[in-house]
């Protein structure tokens, strides 16, 4: 028997009434590989550079922040490249913040989105908080999605806002850059490519970003919580066109950003190529992954980002208590017979393919 909160005392919104928050598990075990956190502890060059440029910030609090993060949102453009400028830059609490200011200025009541599913569960609880009716279109085989399944489902609902992710979340494939391609010529308002995980994809992945110039309506979505291992920062950013930013800022919060944030996450942008400099090493161990199950015997989706989506043969939720007994945290994604683990330190791959080991003998037996 559930505990009564008070919640079913107030006025909520009807339809907000049954739901629980998002969130994963946050479990003390030995090794947590749930919710595609970057392993690696920031290496100690890049802790003293942030905690100088927080300090410098202390005495100074008594004042509100800049309110525009101009000069973050100029580092964030130069690391980006494409010729980006920091008109066309925008910055947040984290990319869930970003796509939220999205849906309040191009969503809302009366307008609808449209997801390719699966793909990140945040997305429809964003349209659903913002009052933006979600459409949960279809995926094909394995979880693909090609040009003519996503034309024509973005032709059929004429949604007003297309969310597509690349590398996409739980699966992690990369987008072929003609689905976006066929989107942008057919959807009738925003499309949103997010690209949380762009810096783990394979070689000759095309980002979206080198397709914004003459597409005004598209938006690329970015955050520093995966590569750079900024989690605890939150830090999410977006490329478009300059209107675009304009838009969204006529829905922010003031000061939504705090100074601290800002220091903390420009100190982070400067050193990028050390924080970076663990990508290839998290690569590897996602690569062994999805090379060690495959020889197991399991189906594997192909990753280009720091995560690996793996069949378990069974129940997942077995499965999962399964690993969780020893040790060895992963995701469950809701999608039956699947579960979802990060690429961490190759100690913490140990340890997850020798529980695999484990839960596949169970299986069997």
């Amino acid at each position: 028997m559930s505990e009564r909160t008070g919640l079913e005392e107030l006025p909520i919104r009807d339809d907000l009434r049954g739901l629980s928050p998002y969130g994963a598990p946050q479990l003390d075990v030995p090794v947590r590989l749930n919710t595609n956190e970057n392993s690696h502890p920031v290496p100690e060059p890049v802790v003293e550079a942030i905690s100088k440029a927080l300090a410098a910030e202390l005495r100074e609090l008594n004042r509100y922040p800049d309110r525009d993060a101009v000069a973050l949102r100029a580092d964030l453009a130069a690391y980006l490249g494409h010729g980006l400028t920091v008109e066309q830059v925008w910055a947040a609490n984290g990319s869930n913040e970003i796509q939220q200011q999205l849906l309040q200025a191009f969503g809302g009541p009366g307008r609808s989105a449209l997801g390719f599913v699966p793909a990140y569960s945040m997305h429809p609880l964003l349209a659903l908080g913002t009052g933006t009716r979600w459409v949960p279109a279809r995926r094909g085989v394995d979880f693909g999605l090609t040009v003519g399944e996503a034309v024509a489902q973005v032709r059929e609902h004429r949604p007003d806002v297309v969310f597509l992710c690349s590398p996409n979340n739980p699966t992690g494939t990369a987008l072929d850059p003609a689905v976006i391609a066929g989107v942008l010529d057919v959807a009738p308002g925003m499309v949103v490519v997010d690209e949380a995980y762009a810096e783990f994809a394979r070689p000759g992945t095309v980002s979206a970003l080198a397709v914004l110039p003459g597409h005004p309506r598209l938006v690329v979505t970015r955050t520093m919580s995966k590569a750079f291992g900024f989690a605890g920062g939150r830090l999410g950013y977006l490329a478009a066109d300059p209107a675009v930013v304009q838009a969204v800022q006529l829905v922010r919060l003031p000061y939504h950003l705090s100074t601290l944030t800002q220091a903390a996450a420009r100190a982070a942008v400067t050193h990028r190529d050390t924080l970076l400099g663990t990508v290839s090493a998290i690569m590897v161990q996602r690569d062994r992954i999805v090379a060690t199950l495959r020889e197991r015997g399991l189906r594997v989706a192909d990753s280009d980002a720091n995560f690996v989506l793996f069949e378990v043969g069974g129940d997942q939720t077995t499965g999962w208590h399964a690993l969780l007994a020893q040790g060895v945290l992963v995701r469950d994604v809701g999608l039956p017979g699947w579960l979802r683990v990060t690429a961490g330190t190759s100690a913490e791959t140990d340890a997850f393919l020798s529980a695999m080991e484990t839960v596949t003998w169970e299986r069997e037996e």
